[in-house]
């Protein structure tokens, strides 16, 4: 009988473990055997807090229930994102990014035709709140899931968790499905000339030899670009934010189901409710303000200047490798490359790493065949997802501190970014620009027009910020639906 071909992963964690779990699950495991090795003496970051809608998918793959893993994970809903203050000088300066569902069919065209004929100079109603079910939900307190009673409603939504306890859920999984789990410390890494990995020595004397190998030890990113030298692309040219600082205070009586992003002096505060605690941080940039006064500033905004609760500090290293795929190692998470959390996509960059490697892996016979076209696709969704982050800070009118007149009057963008703006400021046909880009599978339209509405972003200066109301039928038909939803707290407690 034929040895099986090992698939190894170096490191633990959230990104360690659902690399572990869906090679385990997806691979056949007559053919391959899936080892995950992990430090003990090596923490993990723990702070990322808040999902896309894909890890819904990742769970529903594993056959593992919603309820379930809530539960155990302290977990709780998410509509989406609220930003608030990332513009100044109008009388709302906060809008709400929904994942788009089937339910705003109704109401989010008369949204995309308002905002297309307000870039022409008409009066018309622009505010997305005003046309997506999700964003008056969590205005509302309900949670995404309709009360018993009521016919289904398909909503796309994402989740709130303890990241310590989701990879520890994770990794319970994987290891009673069969995913082999060892620690140890890297004491050596064995490297062929051709470029790959041929075993790595643990400081306990153990070598493991592999057939394929999964970088998962976080920024050090011990095999791809300490070992494989695998270059690295920044993004500190128009992502200046590279630290936070993270505290975390009592959960509110009734947590919405969002994600606040709330702009800051120097960068921007998240607060992300769990069941047991809230999550708050200041992702920051150290070029324009020290950890001490980022601190102060989280505290302040807070309202916890007097409090003895400890802050955790931490630096990022924003951009990513050129190559995910080299030789026989694949990077992913954090040693693959990160972009700050703004939008919470960092385990949907691992999910479509692995899920996108097992599709190019398989249909080259388990060769490198696809590898090109795997880094191709890898390296074009990250940048589409920097270019929706990017589209962030460089379209804000702020200009009340240093670093809000840096980002706005920033003008080093992708030629794909350059574009979009061009075409929204000309009036044009935005949607058919991102189809013609071929992007919106990173972010579609409507993405990208509730942020460009939600930061009253015209081209042409009216006398009224929204001269109209919102159209009363639609309004209505959002009352209703938000009627038959069941309280996010009460979601969270059964």
């Amino acid at each position: 009988m034929q040895a099986k071909l090992k698939l190894l992963v170096l490191g633990g964690g959230t990104a360690g473990w659902m690399t572990a779990a869906l090679l385990n699950h997806h691979m056949d495991k007559q053919l391959f055997s899936v080892c995950l090795v992990e430090s003990p003496d090596i923490g993990i970051i723990g702070v990322g807090e808040g999902s896309t809608p894909q890890l819904r998918t990742f769970f529903a793959t594993l056959g593992i229930e919603e309820i379930t893993w809530m539960k155990a994970c302290n977990a709780t809903y998410k509509n989406g994102i609220r930003f608030n203050q990332w513009t100044k000088g109008f009388s709302k300066n906060s809008y709400f990014h929904p994942f788009p569902s089937p339910t705003d069919r109704q109401t989010a065209g008369e949204f995309l035709v308002n905002c297309h004929q307000r870039q022409q100079g008409q009066t018309l109603h622009c505010d997305p709140d005003s046309y997506f079910l999700t964003a008056q939900l969590s205005e509302a307190g309900k949670g995404p899931l309709v009360a018993p009673g009521n016919p289904p409603l398909p909503l796309n939504y994402a989740y709130h968790f303890d990241s310590h306890l989701l990879g520890q859920f994770i990794r319970d999984l994987a290891v009673t499905r069969g995913v082999e789990h060892i620690q140890g410390t890297v004491a050596k890494v064995e490297c062929e000339p051709n470029p790959a990995i041929h075993a790595i020595q643990l400081e306990d004397g153990q070598r493991l030899k592999a057939d394929y190998f999964f970088d998962c030890s976080g920024f050090r990113s011990l095999l791809s670009q300490t070992h494989l030298q695998t270059p690295f692309i920044a993004f500190d040219d128009n992502l200046f934010n590279n630290a936070a600082v993270a505290i975390p205070t009592p959960v509110a009586t009734a947590p919405l189901a969002q994600t606040q992003a709330t702009a800051l002096d120097c960068g921007w505060a998240w607060h992300i409710p769990l069941r047991n605690r809230a999550g708050n941080g200041y992702v920051y940039s150290r070029d324009f303000c020290s950890a001490d006064e980022a601190e102060t500033e989280l505290r302040t905004h807070l309202g916890l200047l007097d409090s003895e609760v400890q802050a955790k500090h931490l630096q990022m290293k924003v951009g990513r490798v050129a190559q995910t795929w080299v030789g026989n190692c694949v990077a992913v998470g954090l040693s693959q490359g990160f972009i700050e959390p703004l939008e919470a996509t960092a385990l949907h960059i691992v999910q479509e790493t692995i899920e996108q490697f097992i599709s190019a892996f398989t249909a080259g016979n388990y060769t490198a065949e696809h590898r090109t076209q795997y880094n191709q696709i890898i390296n074009a969704r990250i940048d589409g997802i920097r270019d929706y982050i990017v589209c962030h800070y460089q379209v804000s009118n702020r200009v009340d501190t240093e670093y809000w007149r840096a980002n706005t009057s920033n003008t080093t963008r992708s030629a794909s970014l350059e574009q979009l703006l061009h075409v929204w400021r000309q009036g044009g046909d935005l949607t058919a620009e991102i189809n013609r880009q071929n992007i919106a599978q990173y972010y579609p339209a409507i993405s990208w027009y509730c942020l460009l509405a939600g930061y009253h972003h015209f081209s042409k200066a009216l006398s009224s910020e929204t001269a109209t109301q919102p159209n009363e039928a639609i309004s209505a038909h959002i009352a209703r639906l938000v009627g038959v939803f069941s309280d996010h707290s009460t979601l969270i407690t059964n």
